[in-house]
């Protein structure tokens, strides 16, 4: 018997994908609850159905905590194929420019790829969810238009060749969300004095998780044969998405008015900025701020299991 999509397990965690070659997003997100059996879940971040790599999907209570993973720096490996351009801009698309690949020497890729280092203004590419109008830019493209966009400032913290030849460069790059790696390798490859696109993608990090924590599908598969609560074990806590975050511990005092909604004075708190809130040693209550006036204010609470 097929369960209505309302239903299912109240669980809470994060998992961290390794999402596999030719699925979507909401696809792989949705392999995922089902496999959890997960009443609520959510994924972090748009990867393109060729990209593979790290998709954190949180689910139950840990999509309070998506947002913010949403908003969180990223890592990808790249390989652009030099030479030729698509439609899309990635490996998917249809050739529509070809030009000639000039000799390369490594010093010359590297002074290259050390220009679009730090905050660079970006033109989203057609072939993206981006909206304009109420439309996904996508759309239009499908029905064959270019419109207009208005370039975004991104940051590109760092951008590292990994390696070279035979018409392609494989880099790193560590960056701003919102960072369009389709659009760095056309714009890397005309530096050069070519055309290029995006031959694969690899997400390596969302965040502070990296891709030697994902897990694929296939283990989960495996893992989902031994029963849920073999599989729950896989699960990582839902403060693990904010690790890199300030931690502020409550009494049960504090913890009390801080579930009615009002803010209160910790010792030694943090000055500004977000803050995950814990009562005592263990429970992670869910995310603060701290008020000008140096109280702790609730933001997004976790309900209690």
């Amino acid at each position: 018997m097929g369960r209505s999509r309302k239903k299912g397990r109240d669980i809470t965690g994060i998992v961290v994908l390794d999402k596999p070659e030719g699925y979507g997003s909401n696809q792989a997100l949705q392999e995922v609850r089902r496999l959890f059996d997960a009443r609520k879940a959510g994924h972090t971040g748009n990867l393109d159905p060729m990209a593979t790599g790290v998709l954190p999907i949180c689910l139950g209570e840990a999509t309070k905590v998506s947002a913010f993973l949403l908003d969180a720096d990223k890592g990808y490996r790249g390989t652009i194929r030099l030479g030729s351009r698509t439609d899309t801009g990635d490996a998917e698309g249809e050739v529509v420019e070809t030009a000639p690949v000039p000799a390369l020497e490594r010093a010359t890729v590297e002074a290259v790829l050390a220009r679009f280092t730090g905050p660079i203004e970006q033109i989203p590419p057609m072939y993206s969810a981006v909206k304009q109008g109420g439309q996904p830019l996508y759309k239009l493209a499908r029905e064959g238009e270019e419109v207009e966009r208005k370039p975004r400032t991104i940051t590109i913290h760092a951008l590292t060749l990994l390696e070279m030849g035979e018409g392609r460069l494989v880099v790193d790059v560590q960056c701003s969300k919102g960072t369009y790696v389709r659009t760095l390798a056309e714009e890397i490859a005309a530096e050069l004095g070519t055309v290029g696109h995006l031959e694969a993608l690899q997400r390596t990090r969302a965040g502070p998780f990296r891709l030697e924590q994902a897990v694929t599908l296939e283990s989960l598969r495996e893992t989902a044969e031994q029963g849920l609560q073999v599989l729950d074990a896989r699960l990582l806590p839902a403060e693990t998405g904010l690790e890199d975050w300030p931690e502020v511990r409550l009494s049960a005092t504090m913890a009390r008015y801080i579930r009615q909604g009002q803010a209160v004075m910790v010792p030694n708190a943090p000055v500004d900025g977000w803050v995950r809130l814990f009562e005592g040693e263990a429970a992670f209550l869910g995310i603060g701020c701290v008020l000008d006036d140096g109280r702790v204010a609730p933001k997004r609470l976790l309900n209690a299991a």
